[in-house]
């Protein structure tokens, strides 16, 4: 909780104003996918430690943006919807219309709609997935969890050559650019870990949510519980995860936010009685240890973390100190971990 509060504090010391635009190249307004991303884990960091000042702070956010969505209700773009997981959370807390409203009326549009390839890179799901889970639930509208299924699939089974899933080694390719017969410099496929970490984060989001008498819900559950096993003899020694997952050579070495969205996703399982306590445990102790003492600094600001991008290569090299092109979503996953690993000891 101490590590929770300390980097969470450094960034809102550094971003007083939720609504002021961020300007990584161009400008962008703060309801970006980076930006939600870090709302996510606030409002985890909130489950577990009730500072009216964490809602507060959300609460400026969706207000500076009249809870709207960059690009409107018209976009079909999962990053620019990832904002409503947030607005939803927000709504349930004290549920006024219009923390929902434009979130709903573009979730609704793409429900109603026939297009289900919006989905092209894995990333995706986990920007867009638990907005319909929410919505479905807020609603009673069992029609946003097929209009999920359905883009999951066309995301699993089709994208590339024959979906983004390998079914083989249990991971995700990022998008087509990835799949077969694109090979890392060791002759094994890309996979890259804050993609797959996306992924894992999606199913948990939408597991702990989702009717379990949805007639999907079982096969969630098993990518889920696939992943998490493929990961198992992933770890490196030290805690971390690579970001290639099957080449260690290909810009290897300790990085945060594929390793923080895998501990999130196991302790999430081991909260939920949903994977086995005594497998999975050392492996998060291991890795949120980790994090703890190589990538916190002492102000606050997070190490280790690599900057936006698609593949391993990105962003590189990481380092304790090199900042990020967006500081925000690290922290986000950091907090989501965190938030689940304190759970952990109660």
């Amino acid at each position: 909780m101490k590590a929770l509060r300390l980097t969470n504090e450094y960034f809102v010391n550094k971003w007083p104003d939720p609504g002021k635009v961020t300007f990584v190249g161009k400008e962008r307004p703060s309801n970006l996918w980076t930006r939600a991303v870090y709302y996510e884990g606030l409002m985890a960091l909130y489950n577990v430690d009730k500072k009216k000042s964490y809602y507060d702070y959300a609460v400026q956010w969706g207000e500076s943006h009249k809870w709207g969505l960059w690009g409107g209700t018209a976009t079909n773009n999962a990053d620019n919807q990832c904002c409503g997981q947030t607005y939803i959370d927000l709504y349930r807390i004290d549920r006024k219309p219009e923390r929902i409203r434009d979130i709903q009326a573009c979730m609704e549009r793409i429900k109603n709609n026939n297009k289900v390839d919006d989905w092209w890179w894995i990333d995706a799901l986990q920007m867009a997935m638990p907005v319909l889970t929410r919505l479905g639930i807020e609603t009673k509208d069992t029609g946003y969890f097929r209009k999920m299924y359905e883009m999951y699939a066309y995301t699993k089974y089709k994208h590339g050559d024959n979906g983004l899933y390998n079914p083989a080694d249990k991971l995700w390719w990022r998008d087509k650019d990835f799949d077969p017969p694109y090979k890392e410099p060791n002759g094994e496929d890309c996979y890259w870990s804050r993609g797959n970490g996306w992924v894992v984060a999606a199913l948990a989001r939408v597991l702990e949510e989702l009717p379990v008498s949805d007639p999907h819900y079982q096969e969630y559950l098993t990518d889920y519980k696939d992943m998490l096993q493929a990961l198992l003899p992933l770890q490196r020694e030290d805690g971390f995860w690579n970001a290639s997952l099957h080449d260690a050579n290909n810009f290897g070495g300790k990085e945060l936010t594929g390793t923080s969205l895998f501990v999130y996703g196991m302790a999430w399982g081991i909260n939920h009685n949903m994977i086995d306590k005594k497998t999975y445990l050392p492996v998060i102790t291991k890795a949120w240890s980790a994090l703890l003492k190589d990538c916190v600094h002492a102000d606050g600001k997070l190490g280790y973390v690599q900057s936006t991008g698609k593949e391993p290569k990105d962003g590189q090299p990481v380092s304790f100190d090199k900042i990020p092109d967006f500081e925000d979503f690290s922290l986000g996953c950091f907090l989501l971990a965190g938030s689940e690993v304190y759970k952990l000891k109660k």
